[in-house]
């Protein structure tokens, strides 16, 4: 028997995990069994996909479909299956997690798809792949059968977590990525409608002594970043103090990216965050409302006060990266809301900020219910949605745009410092800037890190000409050309240090290329610059204020 797996992923940097979780479950009953992978990302020519996955004759063709791999995933084994009818196609992954029969139906080259979790169900479904009448015995399996009937068999289960074989061990786990993701616990303490863990109880942990083991193996092979697939690192306050303890043993050579709930920092775990090392943790603080009437309708524990005080300190330590999310389309969530919560976010001085559109997922709470609250949302994936009684059509589009916005200013590190001070200034900046961006054509268009610093500048040049200078200093310090408009009133000629400056930062040096900005209020005083000749990109390494002379 051999069994192919479309290994179809939505970028090169993201690998699959289900492929290397089922492929170690099944070696560790079968070794015997082919296993053989085609890969590719959604990007690729498909039909070149389709025709290599063909030629491999396999009696199993496997894949895990999600958001934005499903359509593509489609194309490839809907070609598979016309140029080799024989092969049973199965599919997995989250997309199945609602009703699957019309899906079946209208898909006749898929002859089943997998509800819930694979790895101890899929081993016994290739005992008896091959003889239909037997799959009624498989959890998780749906599928109709000869006479055209539907079979559900509702959700499998890993109920022995803990003892499954780890995808580490699996030869096709990618280990070669730029970021890999490792699994500590499996279901979800939180009941957030939106999502597909929301009802997944209990939750299931693995011992620490396996996590070190995963990390060790990803030590090895030189793995810098890690994504801890935990939906709330923290639900659990103790073993979250020992999984940073772990953690903290693989600085300064690994980082690691965590899902953490800002509302449940108690004082062990607080005093635990501020003993890891600087640049050792990626938080994604769960935020997604400063508004509690749309949590409570979205079905997540925590309150904003809490949640804000969690941020608040996690923000104020210098030594983490702290990313926070808001979501669109949620329930009672309005866009004057959505904007007010920004300011907010801003204020606290977030590394990070993303507002992304509501995706109604197959399976959540918030599909079941989505007729009685109003929500109208795509039936192709990735199930955006579409409209709210809340937000109109053109309002989500709006704030699809808001969101390109936030990323490419205020996610952009040398212009995040000026954005933050303009949309602290004014509740109006973030609609002003896009509008601009809308009658110049460039709201949705991707844009280099240089012309959107002169985007910027153009635009604060009319709108915010208070701001011009500090608009020129963050496009010298981000290492630009200092022949273009940002820079057009800096001087580089003739120049010698003033007898008295205040040091920002740097140490001056006499081999050290100079730069004087002069400030707007024309009183000779200004930014003094200095570059290393020998160092390349060309960024400043020492910066001082003081006068011309």
């Amino acid at each position: 028997m051999k069994i192919l797996w479309i290994d179809l992923n939505s970028s090169y940097a993201h690998a699959s995990l289900a492929l290397p979780a089922l492929h170690a479950q099944v070696m560790k009953h079968n070794p015997a069994m082919v296993w053989e992978s085609v890969q590719g990302t959604i990007n690729d020519n498909l039909g070149h996909l389709a025709e290599t996955a063909a030629r491999h004759e396999a009696d199993i063709v496997a894949a895990t479909a999600w958001l934005f791999t499903h359509e593509a995933l489609l194309h490839v084994v809907a070609r598979v299956k016309a140029l080799r009818p024989q092969s049973t196609v199965i599919l997995g992954g989250p997309e199945f997690l609602g009703g699957n029969e019309a899906y079946l139906r209208s898909h006749p080259y898929v002859d089943c798809v997998f509800r819930g979790e694979g790895e101890e169900a899929f081993p016994l479904w290739l005992e008896h792949y091959a003889h239909r009448e037997e799959w009624h015995g498989i959890p998780g399996l749906c599928y109709l059968d000869a006479d055209g009937h539907y079979h559900d068999n509702g959700t499998a289960r890993a109920l022995h977590f803990e003892q499954l074989a780890l995808p580490e061990e699996s030869p096709f786990f990618r280990h070669d990525k730029p970021f890999v993701q490792i699994e500590t616990t499996r279901g979800c303490f939180n009941t957030c409608a939106f999502c597909v863990s929301g009802g997944e109880k209990p939750v299931r942990v693995l011992p620490l002594e396996t996590v070190r083991r995963k990390l060790d193996m990803a030590h090895r092979c030189g793995v810098r970043d890690v994504r801890v697939l935990d939906r709330t690192f923290n639900y659990n306050p103790r073993r979250a103090c020992q999984m940073l303890g772990l953690f903290k043993e693989y600085a300064p050579a690994m980082r690691f990216h965590l899902e953490i709930h800002p509302a449940l920092l108690g004082p062990e775990l607080r005093e635990a965050l501020q003993a890891m090392p600087t640049g050792c943790l990626h938080l994604e603080a769960g935020i997604q409302s400063l508004r509690n009437e749309v949590l409570q309708a979205s079905g997540r524990h925590g309150g904003v006060a809490e949640s804000l005080e969690g941020l608040r300190f996690l923000c104020a330590q210098p030594n983490l990266q702290t990313h926070a999310d808001l979501i669109a389309g949620l329930p009672l969530y309005s866009l004057p809301q959505m904007l007010e919560d920004i300011r907010t976010l801003v204020a606290m001085n977030v590394d990070e900020l993303q507002l992304e559109s509501l995706k109604v997922l197959p399976g959540t709470a918030m599909r079941r219910r989505a007729a009685e609250l109003g929500i109208a949302y795509s039936p192709l994936p990735p199930y955006e949605v579409l409209r709210t009684p809340c937000l109109s059509p053109a309002e989500l589009q709006r704030a699809r745009l808001i969101s390109r916005l936030i990323d490419g200013f205020y996610n952009a590190r040398p212009w995040q410092a000026l954005t933050r001070s303009l949309i602290l200034e004014d509740e109006g900046f973030i609609p002003r800037l896009l509008d601009y961006l809308m009658e110049h054509s460039l709201a949705d268009q991707p844009l280099s890190l240089e012309k959107r610093g002169l985007l910027l500048h153009d635009f604060i040049a009319t709108h915010y000409p208070a701001f011009a200078t500090q608009a020129s200093v963050a496009w010298i310090e981000a290492g630009m050309s200092l022949k273009k408009a940002p820079a057009q009133h800096v001087e580089t000629r003739r120049l010698a240090p003033p007898r008295r400056w205040d040091v920002q930062y740097g140490n001056y040096r006499e081999e050290l290329r100079l730069c004087f900005l002069p400030d707007a209020a024309d009183d000779g005083q200004g930014y003094w610059f200095g570059f290393d000749p020998q160092q390349q990109p060309a960024v400043p390494v020492f910066k001082a204020y003081g006068s011309r002379n």
